[in-house]
Parts: C-alpha cells; sequence; structure tokens
C-alpha cells in the first residue's frame, strides 16, 4: 500500500554495512508558511463528563469531513456467487452492489465445527492489495483470514473501490488498467468532490456495508465483532470505528499518523490521495478520530522507520489518546507497540499481537 509511497524496510531487510537512510528532522527544510498552519487543536478533557459532551460535535466533525453519504443498500441483496473449502473453514465469495457506482466483491471465511454465534473480524487491505490477499489466495503478509477462522473467527473483506477485481471499474472504465493509462483513484478522487463527497467517505461507506452484511450472518454475534488492517487498511480500520460503534475492537498495523506531524517532516507524498478529506485540520489532527474509537480495545503496532508514521506524532498520539482511556477507566483499553528499525511491514510478531488481542477483547 501506499501509506508509504516511499516505503522503509526494516533494517534486518537490508544489507547489514548499509548505514540506515538520515530521518528527517520535524519541520527541517519546510518552508516559513507551513511551519504555523491554521491547525484546530481537540481540547483535551478532564473529566468523563467533560468528554461525553464534547464528543458528539466531534464525530459531527468527522462525519461532515466525508461528505455526503448515500443510504447504503439492505444486507439482503447480497448474492453468495462461490463456496471454497479451506482447511478447518470454508470461504464464499459475494457480491453486493454498493447502490451508488459499483459492484463490490468480498470473501467471508466461516469457521468449521463452530456452534452458536461466534466474534467476526471485518478485515481491511492495504494500497495495492486485495481481498485475495487477506484470504491468501495470492502471497502476501496481509493474509489473516486463515488464522483468524480456525481460531473461530468469522472472517470478512471487500475489495477498495481502486483495487482487486475493482480495478477498471472507475470512470474511465478499462482505460484505468492500460499501462499509461488514467489513475483511477485520482479519477475517483477528483469525480466524488464534483459530487459533493469525498473518495475516502465512500470508501468508508463500502466498509460499512460489508459490515452490514456480516452482522447479518446468522453465525456471528453481532456485539463481537473487530476490524483490523495494515497500512491503508489501518487507516479505514480506525476511522470506521470513530464513525460505527458496531466496531468492538481495532488492530491498525502501520499508518497511526498524525497530520501536522506528516507535515512537518514533509511527507505528505508518503499517502495516497485517497484520504484526504476537506476541512479535518481546522478542528483537530489524528487523536480527534481516534479519541471517538475510545473507551473499545485499540492495539496501534507501527515500525519506527514507517515513512509514512512519524515518530513524534506516534508518541504525541499515545500521550493523548491514553489520557482519553483513562477518563474511561481503561488504560489497559487501549496500546501503541513500536518496533524499532522496523519499516512499513506486517511481520509474524504483528500477527500474533493481532489474534491475541481480539482474543481477549471480543
Amino acid at each position: 500500500m501506499r501509506c508509504a509511497a516511499l516505503m522503509l524496510f526494516s533494517v534486518a531487510a537490508v544489507d547489514a554495512q548499509a548505514p540506515p537512510p538520515p530521518l528527517q528532522q520535524p519541520w527541517e527544510g519546510v518552508p516559513p508558511a507551513y511551519r504555523n498552519l491554521p491547525i484546530g487543536r481537540l481540547k483535551i478533557p478532564t473529566t468523563l463528563e467533560e468528554w461525553r459532551a464534547a464528543r458528539r460535535q466531534v464525530k459531527s466533525v468527522v462525519l461532515d469531513s466525508l461528505g455526503a453519504m448515500p443510504p447504503r443498500p439492505s444486507p439482503s441483496a447480497v448474492r453468495v456467487v462461490q463456496t471454497i473449502q479451506q482447511d478447518g473453514y470454508r470461504v464464499e465469495k459475494f457480491v453486493f452492489d454498493n447502490g451508488v457506482d459499483s459492484e463490490v466483491p468480498g470473501y467471508i471465511a466461516i469457521p468449521g465445527g463452530r456452534q452458536g454465534r461466534l466474534p467476526a473480524v471485518l478485515t481491511l487491505h492495504g494500497h495495492s492489495s486485495s481481498k485475495e490477499n487477506m484470504f491468501g489466495f495470492q502471497p502476501s503478509s496481509q493474509d489473516v483470514a486463515g488464522l483468524l477462522a480456525r481460531r473461530g473467527y468469522v472472517v470478512l473483506g471487500i475489495d477498495n473501490y481502486f483495487n482487486g477485481e475493482r480495478k477498471g471499474k472507475g470512470p474511465a472504465g478499462d482505460l484505468e488498467v492500460m499501462a499509461r493509462g488514467p489513475d483511477q483513484e485520482l479519477s475517483l478522487f477528483k469525480l466524488n468532490l464534483w459530487l459533493g463527497r469525498t473518495l475516502w467517505g465512500m470508501m468508508l461507506r463500502d466498509e460499512q456495508i460489508a459490515l452490514d452484511y456480516l452482522v447479518s450472518r446468522p453465525e456471528v454475534d453481532p456485539a463481537r465483532i473487530g476490524a483490523q488492517g495494515m497500512s491503508m487498511g489501518s487507516t479505514r480500520a480506525w476511522w470506521l470505528a470513530a464513525i460505527d460503534d458496531r466496531i468492538q475492537a481495532v488492530v491498525g498495523v502501520a499508518c497511526f499518523t498524525r497530520y501536522e506531524d506528516l507535515i512537518a517532516i514533509r511527507a505528505l507524498r508518503a499517502h495516497g490521495i485517497y484520504y484526504f478529506v476537506p476541512g479535518i485540520l481546522k478542528h483537530f489532527d489524528s487523536e480527534g478520530i481516534l479519541a471517538l474509537v475510545a473507551p473499545r480495545p485499540l492495539l496501534a503496532l507501527t515500525g519506527d522507520r514507517d515513512a509514512g508514521s512519524p515518530p513524534e506524532g506516534i508518541k504525541k498520539l499515545e500521550e493523548i489518546l491514553a489520557r482519553f482511556y483513562r477518563l474511561y477507566a481503561k488504560p489497559g483499553a487501549f496500546e501503541s507497540i513500536v518496533y524499532p528499525e522496523t519499516g512499513h511491514v506486517y511481520n509474524s510478531d504483528m500477527k500474533r499481537r493481532m489474534a491475541d488481542w481480539f482474543d481477549k477483547h471480543l
């Protein structure tokens, strides 16, 4: 994914004698005009009552930044088109019409030999990835469906607007899968702005439709739903939890990003255009979005060399979010782990921690 167009890989993965690249110092080289932007500050409440009074307005700002969100279609319209038997679970391929501009394909993994309603995880892929990667049909470190399904979770994931089977389904059609053709992500970004929407809002809307289907399944306990993802999928997971209280636990791998700190290291280019929304920084930085997840369990797993996650921003988010979780007397429900000399990766330890987090909290 392009949470990092500049992916920095683990130092262990490169020549041991090659020195790591120098780290960008905050604000070094940033022109003076961009050092004092009119960025709003989230007021950190001192009591839970104060936060509960402010939370409604914070959520309203977040929702407004996403633009117009058309009504979602009924989950009863989802069509199952294929069933694939795997070791210990089955995978159903499904398709739904999002009611606006796309047919959306996805997979759902159902554990075998389990009784009653099960916990479930909505899994969200990264930029330039797909549902195939998450469900093991194409090799990728984002393959998590089998791991979770064998632990007893129903797992569901869809293709994002400009990935997987949805390539070539944008405004320019098949031109957008041709070499030297238009970029479908940019086309969708531009068109949605004209229509009073945002691409990011429409991406989250598709995930909400997928969530509607997930909670409608008879195998699923709708009170035990988690969301996890890497990179672009990580960001979607915590944004989705911020706007949809049905998500009860979150794991985000990479892209634990504070936007002002991204500007400070001259790394706006490290994120794709898909998630930029109008007006959000007039009110607050990403801590305003992440604070809406509290007190639901949130685990962030980030490499200290992840180009899209400035370490200074990670530290600020850790300090601010810890204060929100303490308001709820649930300090253990938020955890941030920073992996030293590690880039934009989803490694085996992260996967283990992800699964253990859901075992503990769902």
